[in-house]
């Protein structure tokens, strides 16, 4: 039983995202001139061997994901507008802090982004707190980031391949449990938001769209989505959980 209680309240969630053209500037969340997120640049434009060149932009941001795989320890962070400057400098981040970073890479690096804004029914995520189902929401505000490339939209979910491809690897789809985030399972399987992947018979959890509860369009930044739907979790609900949440590693 998920809880209502610790959302925000007056916010009607309907799908009136428009035609977003997203870009490239600095924002609060995605403040990339910031030198921490500068910084970050030199490091992932080296391309390893047998890597496309440099100037590769979805080889970039490739590169830029494992470096924050690795460098950025996954934790249930509930604050959505955390600048990306300060979740570098903590070192910890949640699932959707960690893809505000390399939305801030890409945007430093000339690409520009948006994002998708998903609501996620709250029990998906009962498996990581399966003691604390009452004190999960029922609704969770997912911001999916977009890239621009090649004269179209990338969502990160594409990013290391066509949802078929990554589909077929082995290893199964994304259960939402054990150590294991979203932004760690873009890199090797599925993530399939719209039901439209030919899931093998062994991958089913590939196809999440069963728990999506509505989808509301694209914006040219996640500041945008959240300012218009609010994060998911109240003011006060944020105050009071991000302290201890804001440790706890993802699979804990």
């Amino acid at each position: 039983m998920t809880s209502s209680l610790l959302t925000p309240r007056g916010r009607v969630r309907s799908g009136d995202g428009g035609a977003a053209v997203g870009g490239t500037d600095p924002t609060p969340i995605l403040d990339w001139r910031h030198p921490s997120v500068s910084a970050l640049l030199p490091e992932i434009s080296v391309p390893l061997d047998g890597e496309s060149p440099a100037d590769d932009p979805i080889a970039t941001l490739r590169r830029a994901h494992r470096w924050i795989a690795g460098a950025v320890r996954p934790v249930y962070s509930v604050r959505d507008d955390r600048p990306v400057s300060e979740v570098l400098r903590r070192r910890r981040g949640s699932c959707s802090q960690r893809l505000a970073v390399l939305e801030a890479v890409a945007r430093a690096s000339g690409v520009a982004t948006r994002v998708r804004g998903l609501v996620v029914d709250g029990r998906y995520w009962y498996p990581r707190f399966p003691g604390l189902r009452r004190l999960v929401p029922d609704q969770v505000v997912l911001a999916w980031p977009e890239f621009a490339l090649d004269s179209s939209w990338l969502p990160v979910s594409e990013l290391f391949g066509a949802l078929d491809e990554l589909s077929a690897r082995p290893g199964g789809g994304f259960t939402n449990s054990g150590t294991e985030t979203l932004f760690d399972a873009v890199s090797r399987t599925a993530i399939d938001w719209d039901g439209t992947t030919a899931c093998p018979a062994d991958s089913a959890s590939c196809d999440l769209s069963a728990h999506v509860l509505t989808d509301l369009g694209h914006f040219d930044s996640r500041d945008e989505l959240f300012a218009r739907h609010g994060q998911t979790l109240c003011g006060m609900a944020r105050l009071v959980a991000e302290p201890v949440l804001g440790r706890r590693s993802a699979g804990a």
